[in-house]
């Protein structure tokens, strides 16, 4: 090989020769642009994701990584997220074997307090009710938008409004979809203060969102003890495909309340949850490939995630209006826009929203009930779904 040919190899390995594909003959006008552009447009919607993280701290614990991640499936020629390289082989350990999310629920179990559902359990209705959305979006995706019945229920599961199942459950039923349906996921979950709020107030009067609640009672610890294992337990009964999730939330919660085990609580609350935090962010990012993301699908896939969330929020306040139909003791119906297990930002929204109405209003132990409640939910309606889909 002479200097010429060495110096024109080296030309044609350069990004500036192969961020732009060439023509397919078979694509023609907007899919034209989208297939030989595709590689800049990602690297710019990846830029913004990042804005979001970084400036105005959209989930920035995961859309941090998640948008660098995007960077670097998008760069040429390295192949970064291919099967052998870097992030491809995070990807494979940790999403496809459906390990990362598991540990990040772990973590979520121990730093979650089942208190408030423990002393008011009836608040449980409010998160079996928001999971409406999730069913009513796998209807939609499969007889509307025409996506196949597993792709149909790992987008329905956005409505549930937990990242990680959400991409524990499309990693089984459709990973061809994981980094369309993450990026919803978490977006929608960042968005909880734009999004719940006109809904809330949309379906309650100013009356409605005044109701004060009564103090929570006191919960002993036993109790505190006992209720992970009852739900364990129950899960195996009725829906083993829930108890990996399950499983692992319930582990969690139990190191954190058992009191003898304080040092694996705490390392599932911070050191491992933040190290798997950052892996599952890279790897999903590596999904945001131009050839899988940019497709009429993902806006589907965007917009039936919206509708999945906002029914769920729905669905939560109207069970609330239901629940006062039949009781003495009325609850504030903005507690059930807290089912969705966006946990615990949909609480502290309910809680804000309860304030303005009402500044001696304080919602948010109240609110925290039907949101656990919410993670729970979630994780059954994820084993449905794998039992239903696959």
């Amino acid at each position: 090989m002479n200097i010429q040919e060495g110096l024109m190899n080296l030309w044609n390995s350069t990004g500036i020769v192969n961020f732009v594909l060439p023509a397919d003959p078979n694509l023609s006008g907007f899919e034209q642009v989208l297939h030989m552009h595709g590689q800049w447009i990602m690297i710019l919607i990846c830029l913004f994701l990042l804005w979001l993280g970084i400036k105005k701290q959209f989930e920035p614990l995961l859309l941090v990584p998640i948008a660098f991640g995007g960077l670097l499936s998008n760069i040429p020629v390295c192949d970064i997220a291919g099967p052998h390289g870097f992030l491809g082989i995070i990807y494979e350990a940790g999403i496809h074997q459906g390990l990362f999310p598991l540990i990040i629920f772990m973590g979520v179990g121990a730093m979650t307090d089942f208190g408030p559902l423990i002393a008011n359990p009836k608040t449980a209705l409010l998160g079996g009710a928001a999971q409406f959305g999730i069913f009513g979006a796998l209807l939609m995706a499969l007889c509307i938008f025409g996506f196949t019945l597993p792709q149909s229920g790992a987008i329905g599961i956005i409505g549930g409004a937990d990242g990680p199942t959400s991409i524990f459950v499309t990693s089984k039923l459709a990973p061809e979809l994981l980094g369309a349906i993450a990026v919803a996921a978490y977006s929608y979950m960042a968005l909880v203060p734009v999004i719940q709020p006109p809904i809330m107030k949309l379906l309650t009067t100013k009356k409605q969102r005044e109701i004060q609640m009564t103090q929570l009672r006191e919960v002993s610890k036993r109790e505190k003890i006992v209720f992970p294992l009852v739900i364990l337990i129950l899960c195996a009964i009725f829906l083993p495909d829930a108890c990996p999730l399950l499983g692992a939330l319930t582990f969690g919660n139990l190191c954190k309340e058992c009191g003898v085990v304080d040092r694996l609580s705490d390392t599932m609350q911070n050191a491992l949850i933040n190290i798997v935090t950052i892996f599952l962010g890279l790897s999903v990012g590596s999904k945001l490939s131009a050839d899988q993301f940019l497709t009429v699908q993902t806006l589907f896939i965007l917009l039936l995630g919206i509708i999945a969330f906002s029914v769920a929020t729905a669905a939560g306040v109207i069970m609330a209006h239901i629940m006062n139909m039949f009781s003495k003791t009325k609850i504030n119906p903005l507690i059930g826009a807290a089912g969705v297990s966006a946990v615990p930002m949909a609480a502290r929204v309910a809680n804000k929203v309860g304030l303005e109405a009402n500044p001696q209003n304080f919602l948010l132990m109240h609110a925290m009930g039907p949101n656990v409640a919410g993670v729970i939910g979630s994780a059954v309606a994820a084993g449905v779904l794998l039992a239903l889909c696959n």
